[in-house]
């Protein structure tokens, strides 16, 4: 579990983050979102030591993470998969960080397999590919067997395989009740993965909940109908907090009227429905909706231009065998010194 009180980090006059309180529990996948400066990275960094707290306090699991003695079996990081020594290979580089809590090799082994590295674990790790240095870190996080993960931005450069395998093993290791702590800017991906979100903007919690909750609390709900008779079913729909809004021939979005009510009313005047149904809002909606006033800086679409209208109108077991498997590089197609972004 990771409890952060009154939190507060200023860098001269600039407060980065502001007395930020919340709870990362375990038995769950936390996602930790907001715009690029907001106070994601330099949360995290407190969490783990890197950064002091100017006030407040972070603990990690009881204490704060620079009084765990094996800090390793405790917390897994991954804050910035380049913090490696380019001249090592992926395999000597986990064996000395295992060395440092006595973790046996066979251990680095498991990781290296469990992450997908085993074909390229001798090479050196300064011509990996962007996709396998996060691979890299999350072995490295994994390491310990720890009861808590802090992952920043894992999916960062994997392809749609990595990525799945990565919901796959978050999901997994909350589901053996770890604490999961996840930064992403993937809406979609977090969706699918978080069970609880922590938006921050301009340092500051600006939501804390689950994230149906946070879903539905952040986005309207609408009622779709398609008809021909759009003039008529529109003279009904018409009241006090309700909102009609015709953006295509034949169809009509509705707000302030559940759905079975809009039913009640087309059948009241005999208007014929070819669609009807309920429209509910994405996480991606209620992110863009909080963080709206929070993004250093605005784009077109963010200040309201919309661009369409221009084109178209448990307990440490490093012998268990690893349940989410990665699947393997393919040696020869991903060893690529020059390779940036998705693997191929």
């Amino acid at each position: 579990m990771i409890e952060a009180q009154n939190l507060t980090k200023r860098y001269g006059s600039k407060t980065a983050v502001d007395g930020v309180t919340f709870t990362v529990r375990p038995g769950q996948v936390t996602g930790f979102l907001g715009p690029n400066g907001a106070g994601k990275s330099t949360t995290m960094r407190m969490i783990v030591g890197l950064d002091r707290p100017t006030h407040g306090s972070v603990i990690v699991n009881g204490r704060p993470y620079a009084q765990h003695a094996a800090p390793l079996h405790e917390v897994g990081a991954l804050l910035d998969a380049k913090a490696v020594h380019t001249g090592r290979s992926a395999r000597s580089h986990l064996r000395a960080l295992a060395a440092t809590h006595r973790i046996p090799n066979s251990r680095v082994d498991q990781v290296i397999e469990m992450t997908g590295l085993s074909s390229v674990a001798g090479k050196r790790v300064g011509g990996f590919s962007l996709g396998m240095g996060q691979r890299l870190g999350i072995a490295a996080a994994l390491l310990g067997d720890p009861q808590t993960l802090i992952l920043d931005e894992p999916v960062n450069g994997l392809d749609p395989d990595g990525v799945l395998w990565v919901r796959q093993l978050v999901r997994g290791l909350a589901a053996q009740g770890k604490t999961v702590l996840l930064s992403s800017h993937l809406m979609s991906e977090m969706a699918q993965t978080a069970d609880h979100i922590i938006v921050l903007g301009r340092g500051r919690i600006i939501a804390d909940a689950p994230v149906d909750q946070l879903v539905g609390s952040a986005t309207a709900t609408t009622v779709r109908v398609r008809t021909p008779h759009i003039p008529q079913l529109q003279a009904v729909l018409a009241g006090a907090g309700v909102t009609v809004s015709n953006s295509e021939p034949q169809l009509l979005d509705v707000t302030g009227l559940p759905i079975e009510r809009v039913g009640e009313l087309a059948a009241s005047v005999g208007v014929v429905l070819f669609e009807l149904r309920t429209m509910t809002g994405s996480l991606e909606d209620a992110y863009l909706n909080l963080t709206r006033e929070d993004v250093e800086y605005q784009t077109d679409a963010a200040a309201g231009f919309d661009p369409r209208a221009v084109l178209h109108g448990g307990a440490q077991n490093f012998n268990q065998a690893p349940a989410v498997p990665a699947p393997p590089f393919d040696q020869n197609q991903s060893f690529d010194q020059n390779q940036q972004g998705v693997n191929r």
